[in-house]
Protein backbone atom coordinates (compact mmCIF):
# COMPACT_ATOMS: atom_id res chain seq x y z
CA UNK A 1 0.00 0.00 0.00
CA UNK A 2 1.54 3.36 -1.03
CA UNK A 3 2.24 5.91 1.68
CA UNK A 4 0.67 9.30 1.15
CA UNK A 5 2.30 12.42 2.46
CA UNK A 6 0.43 15.55 3.37
CA UNK A 7 2.02 18.68 2.03
CA UNK A 8 1.21 22.20 2.98
CA UNK A 9 1.90 25.10 0.68
CA UNK A 10 3.04 28.37 2.18
CA UNK A 11 2.84 31.36 -0.09
CA UNK A 12 4.77 34.51 0.70
CA UNK A 13 4.10 37.88 -0.84
CA UNK A 14 7.47 39.36 -1.79
CA UNK A 15 8.21 43.05 -2.14
CA UNK A 16 11.48 44.52 -3.36
CA UNK A 17 12.60 48.13 -3.32
CA UNK A 18 13.84 49.90 -6.46
CA UNK A 19 17.33 50.15 -4.89
CA UNK A 20 17.60 46.39 -4.32
CA UNK A 21 15.78 45.26 -7.47
CA UNK A 22 18.78 45.75 -9.79
CA UNK A 23 21.03 43.61 -7.62
CA UNK A 24 24.80 43.81 -7.35
CA UNK A 25 27.43 41.65 -9.01
CA UNK A 26 29.65 39.50 -6.78
CA UNK A 27 32.29 36.96 -7.78
CA UNK A 28 33.74 36.27 -4.33
CA UNK A 29 32.38 35.52 -0.87
CA UNK A 30 33.99 35.58 2.56
CA UNK A 31 32.15 33.51 5.16
CA UNK A 32 32.66 34.11 8.86
CA UNK A 33 30.75 32.30 11.61
CA UNK A 34 30.26 32.09 15.34
CA UNK A 35 27.99 29.76 17.27
CA UNK A 36 25.13 32.28 16.83
CA UNK A 37 25.45 33.60 13.28
CA UNK A 38 26.95 33.34 9.82
CA UNK A 39 28.20 36.47 8.07
CA UNK A 40 28.48 36.32 4.28
CA UNK A 41 30.38 39.20 2.68
CA UNK A 42 29.79 39.16 -1.08
CA UNK A 43 32.37 41.07 -3.04
CA UNK A 44 33.82 41.94 -6.40
CA UNK A 45 37.48 41.17 -7.15
CA UNK A 46 39.19 44.20 -8.63
CA UNK A 47 42.13 44.02 -11.08
CA UNK A 48 44.30 45.55 -8.32
CA UNK A 49 44.04 42.31 -6.33
CA UNK A 50 41.66 43.89 -3.82
CA UNK A 51 38.08 42.87 -3.15
CA UNK A 52 35.29 45.42 -2.75
CA UNK A 53 32.46 44.18 -0.50
CA UNK A 54 29.16 44.69 -2.31
CA UNK A 55 26.76 43.22 0.24
CA UNK A 56 26.77 41.68 3.72
CA UNK A 57 24.23 39.07 4.82
CA UNK A 58 23.97 38.06 8.48
CA UNK A 59 21.91 34.98 9.26
CA UNK A 60 21.44 32.16 11.77
CA UNK A 61 23.28 28.84 11.38
CA UNK A 62 19.95 27.12 10.68
CA UNK A 63 19.07 29.59 7.94
CA UNK A 64 22.60 29.33 6.50
CA UNK A 65 22.06 25.57 6.17
CA UNK A 66 18.67 26.15 4.52
CA UNK A 67 20.38 28.51 2.03
CA UNK A 68 23.03 25.84 1.35
CA UNK A 69 20.36 23.22 0.61
CA UNK A 70 18.38 25.63 -1.60
CA UNK A 71 21.55 26.49 -3.57
CA UNK A 72 22.36 22.78 -3.96
CA UNK A 73 18.86 22.07 -5.27
CA UNK A 74 18.98 24.99 -7.70
CA UNK A 75 22.45 24.09 -8.99
CA UNK A 76 21.21 20.55 -9.65
CA UNK A 77 18.22 21.95 -11.59
CA UNK A 78 20.54 24.28 -13.53
CA UNK A 79 22.88 21.43 -14.47
CA UNK A 80 19.98 19.23 -15.61
CA UNK A 81 18.86 22.03 -17.91
CA UNK A 82 22.21 23.45 -19.12
CA UNK A 83 24.79 20.74 -18.42
CA UNK A 84 27.38 20.28 -15.70
CA UNK A 85 29.31 23.21 -14.31
CA UNK A 86 33.09 22.93 -14.00
CA UNK A 87 34.49 22.74 -10.48
CA UNK A 88 35.63 26.16 -9.24
CA UNK A 89 39.32 26.84 -8.67
CA UNK A 90 40.58 26.70 -5.10
CA UNK A 91 39.82 29.87 -3.15
CA UNK A 92 42.91 31.89 -2.20
CA UNK A 93 43.75 31.50 1.53
CA UNK A 94 42.80 35.13 2.23
CA UNK A 95 39.20 34.45 1.16
CA UNK A 96 38.59 31.19 3.02
CA UNK A 97 35.96 30.85 5.74
CA UNK A 98 36.83 32.08 9.19
CA UNK A 99 35.39 31.53 12.64
CA UNK A 100 34.76 34.43 14.99
CA UNK A 101 34.15 34.18 18.71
Amino acid sequence: MPVQKKTTSHQISVEISKEIEGGVYANQVIIIHSHKEFILDFGFSLPTGKMRIQSRIITTPQDAKAILLALKENIEKYERQFGPLPSPPKTPPTLQSQQIH
